[in-house]
């Protein structure tokens, strides 16, 4: 006959088999007792696992088994196992491995957009510098980017959109104001230094803003329109403050502001509910600004003027200057794609304070780069005019 224990529903601890033969009770009639530790001779070091050690519950002296009780008859068995390592250890949630994985995917993106975005300010400002003809610059920047997409449409490398006419219909007035926008932005690089530019398009803020107040009715809380006192002051001092002010440029810039404006508010409304991503809607507006600046570009300028110009540039600066034509298209389309795409993957508040960021390392880099004379004063016009941007987009949150 089986020999049981006389131990209570505790069982038998872990401890109790860690303890010396002499502490142990008298032993049971079975006479089977564990021997310690320390009664092995020549006895290797014992390892213990960091793994926490569970009991199986004990069954047994009538105690009750999925509602039934248990004869005295029956084996009284506890088993001891190992917890897995996973048990003992804490992990992060799926939530937080998720968080932490978005964060570094932003932050990827970011960087990659400045990046992008100071290289193609620097090679279209050569390019301008060595072929003064925006039209033809501008042109050739989208064609680029249209050609890239195509190429990853017919092999695949990326999903073609699936459009309709009323898709196409709602993008065209898209597509009217960026063309606007980017040709004015090219015009004014071409006039005056990057950095000059970019400080006036900081001022884009006061544009939405007065066209959304005036235009479309809009009302903004009241630390939105202070917001716009430091950007619209900083401006006007970089501005009077400029050594090689130009006023073409400054038209330019002032005119690339109000056309992105109507870009973001037909953007906003036409192409809501469109089930397109970000880096395909950049391609089909690429495709479709491309179409509508051709001819514009071939009335303004034309062939003729381009072979001329394009011949001098070569003669001045060599094969490097076909390079530079290629870096700036190539560029400009990655530094736009990538900008939308990341409009996937964070808010409009978000996307506003990077874009602040974008135009400082673009204005501190074109000013290295190309050895800008700035003045105290211009630069502190600056720095108010990007603060001003900063806290816009704060006062919207």
């Amino acid at each position: 006959m089986m020999c049981l224990t006389k131990q209570s529903m505790a069982g038998v601890a872990v401890s109790d088999l860690l303890r010396p033969r002499s502490s142990l009770s008298s032993p049971t009639p079975c006479g089977h007792v564990l021997p310690p530790f320390s009664s092995t001779k020549n006895s290797k070091p014992v390892s213990f696992s960091l793994k926490p050690l569970y009991l199986t519950p004990l069954e047994g002296f009538g105690i009750q088994s999925q509602g039934k009780p248990i004869s005295r008859g029956h084996f009284v068995e506890r088993r001891a196992y190992e917890a897995d390592r996973s048990e003992g250890i804490p992990l992060p949630d799926a939530e937080t491995r998720s968080a932490a994985a978005q964060k570094v995917k932003i932050g990827i993106y970011f960087a990659t957009w400045w990046a992008l975005n100071v290289v193609f300010n620097i090679y279209n400002k050569k390019v301008l510098n060595a072929f003064p003809y925006p039209w033809l610059t501008s042109t050739l920047s989208l064609a680029v980017g249209s050609l890239i997409m195509l190429v990853s449409w017919a092999t695949r490398i990326a999903e073609a959109p699936k459009t309709d006419f009323d898709f196409w219909k709602a993008l065209f007035p898209v597509a009217v104001a960026h063309t606007i926008g980017h040709v004015a932005a090219t015009v004014s690089m071409s006039k005056v230094a990057v950095s000059f530019t970019h400080i006036i398009k900081s001022g884009e803020p006061a544009f939405s803003v007065l066209v959304s107040r005036f235009l479309l009715g809009e009302r903004f809380p009241v630390p939105v329109y202070l917001s716009l006192l430091p950007i619209i002051g900083g401006c006007a001092l970089a501005a009077v403050t400029e050594l090689n002010f130009n006023m073409i440029g400054f038209m330019g810039a002032m005119i690339s502001n109000l056309a992105f404006v109507f870009r973001n508010i037909f953007s906003k409304r036409g192409m809501k509910g469109k089930a397109v991503s970000g880096m395909n809607y950049y391609a089909c507006l690429s495709v479709l600004s491309l179409l509508i600046l051709t001819p514009f570009a071939i009335a303004v300028e034309g062939p003729q003027m381009w072979a001329a110009g394009w011949e001098t540039a070569i003669s001045q600066i060599g094969p490097n200057f076909i390079w530079w034509v290629a870096a700036q298209s190539v560029f400009y389309h990655l530094y736009n794609q990538v900008s939308y795409m990341s409009l996937d993957e964070i808010s409009p508040l978000t996307f506003s304070i990077g874009n602040t960021m974008k135009r400082i390392s673009v204005i501190v880099s074109s000013i290295i780069i190309f050895h800008t004379p700035v003045q105290p004063i211009n630069a502190l016009g600056a720095a108010i005019a990007v603060f001003g941007t900063f806290l816009y987009s704060q006062a919207k949150q």
